[in-house]
């Protein structure tokens, strides 16, 4: 007989599904080409302190650091009559197929279960990256063995463990010191809650701590005979008036040299000036952290709401596993590119409409990449349409989805960077100029552009061209109070 077990029973009514004749059974799918079970989460718990010692039940320092010697798990009594269930078809199974979630977590929830009831049959694994018919039949087609996860399931161990001593010890540790001082709260102490709680505080105090200080920088217009351009004054000097960054912060030092430059005479010459062709590739399809932080900015959601719609569309078999640190994918799932292109055609969103439309499913963008992918691939549309009932955060997060799965069928942006510096009263101008020569995929992915791109064309120059400065207003300085992120300068120009 061969037994699957699934991760939970959402996912093996999916596998059971596309097996035939699946008939349900207490606690377990029976099909005609094996049996499927689940479990309930982690169906098996770390045991307490004091079962490995009775003295760990009272709070004692002296007692501390526990460390066991070998480690123990016990049944949570929540699911144990599922336990027993699973337990039981393991001893009649012939070989089994672990289908726990393909990251860390789902491969130590199945495999600690084998350990612990002593397995000794045969075990394959199958990797489910999307829960509609053709994915769960191409997995199951193309099972591994599940000795090659084996330190995908220590490194979870590891992380079960490093949460049992973390918590357990300091906890205690804390707690105690706090009663020495007359306090009688229990402080619980987490591997990562701890941590990242003082992160925010810590941030917190530093905005609160914030006072702004304006810095300058030195913008002049030349005149070449081939056309005006722009240049920033690079300081070749250091000290007290400019900051650890190399920011000039001294206004009256900032202001003499706006003296010095508009003074007679105003000639310069090109020192140097080189051109380089540069491509930028496409933006790759959405690991969870990427999509959590673009979803952040464009619609305002918490790490937690990106993760719950991720997580439905993921169920309703529209996208792929959601939990992913990975944003490539594997060039087996190239072929699927043309239906799911089709199908992205339909969508109501504009934006992405226009993107599908003039997209080329023949183009295989640097995102296909078998090196890179481990247990699981970037987050992309399954071939299931999506035909609606979808609530608004996940139509917004099935969209920007689609939308960095669809620009991977774009050429590169490619363009030339011209960088040029001028040598005008001993100091020196940098100016920097771009000129498209493809758009690729910038022409309908909408991308805000950096504080640093690049806008000017400049003209024809070489080494040695003479240029002469043009006298402008200088504008007025900008006010700026906003704590300890990428600020705008204040703005000077001779």
């Amino acid at each position: 007989m061969r037994l699957y077990i699934a991760e939970k029973p959402s996912m093996a009514r999916e596998i059971a599904g596309c097996l035939k004749n699946p008939k349900r059974g207490d606690g377990y799918i029976k099909t005609d080409d094996g049996v499927v079970t689940w479990l309930v989460g982690h169906v098996l718990q770390q045991v307490s302190p004091e079962s490995y010692d009775a003295k760990y039940k009272n709070w004692r320092a002296e007692d501390l650091p526990i460390v066991p010697k070998n480690w123990k798990l016990e049944v949570n009594p929540k699911v144990a009559e599922q336990f027993k269930i699973v337990k039981k078809l393991i001893s009649q199974a012939d070989e089994i197929i672990h289908a726990g979630d393909p990251d860390r977590e789902g491969q130590l929830l199945v495999d600690e279960v084998l350990d612990f009831v002593g397995n000794k049959k045969p075990v394959k694994r199958i990797l489910l990256n999307a829960l509609d018919e053709t994915s769960i039949r191409r997995a199951n087609a193309n099972l591994r063995d599940n000795a090659e996860f084996f330190n995908l399931k220590q490194s979870a161990l590891a992380r079960s463990r490093a949460d049992w001593l973390i918590g357990m010890n300091l906890s205690r540790a804390y707690t105690l010191a706090a009663q020495r001082a007359g306090n009688r709260d229990v402080f619980p102490i987490g591997r990562v809650k701890t941590p990242t709680l003082a992160l925010v505080v810590r941030r917190e105090r530093e905005i609160k701590a914030f006072k702004p200080i304006d810095f300058f920088y030195i913008v002049a217009q030349f005149h070449h005979k081939n056309g005006n351009f722009l240049a920033q004054w690079k300081p070749k000097i250091t000290g007290k008036f400019f900051d650890s960054e190399g920011r000039l912060i001294d206004k009256t030092f900032a202001e003499s040299y706006l003296e010095k430059f508009s003074a007679a005479p105003l000639d310069g010459k090109i020192a140097s000036v080189k051109t380089t062709t540069k491509k930028e590739s496409q933006p790759l399809p959405f690991s969870l952290s990427a999509l959590q932080i673009a979803a952040g900015k464009i619609f305002g959601y918490s790490p937690q709401q990106v993760l719950d719609a991720a997580q439905s569309l993921y169920e309703k078999k529209l996208t792929t596993y959601p939990r992913s640190d990975c944003q490539f994918l594997p060039t087996n799932q190239f072929s699927d590119a043309v239906t799911i292109m089709s199908h992205l055609q339909k969508t109501t969103d504009n934006a992405l409409k226009i993107l599908v439309e003039h997209a080329d499913a023949n183009i295989k963008s640097w995102a296909w990449n078998n090196k890179k992918i481990s247990a699981h691939h970037a987050i992309i549309p399954t071939i299931k349409p999506m035909t609606g009932g979808l609530s608004d955060i996940e139509l917004n997060i099935y969209n920007l989805i689609a939308k960095n799965y669809a620009v991977q069928f774009y050429p590169p942006h490619v363009f030339d960077e011209t960088v040029a510096t001028v040598d005008y009263k001993g100091e020196k101008f940098t100016a920097r100029g771009k000129v498209i020569k493809q758009m690729g995929w910038r022409e309908f992915y909408i991308v805000k552009k950096s504080d640093d791109e690049i806008d000017q064309h400049l003209p024809a120059m070489e080494n040695g061209d003479a240029v002469i400065l043009i006298k402008n207003r200088r504008s007025k300085k900008v006010q700026l109070n906003r704590p300890n992120i990428s600020r705008r300068p204040a703005l000077c120009k001779v």
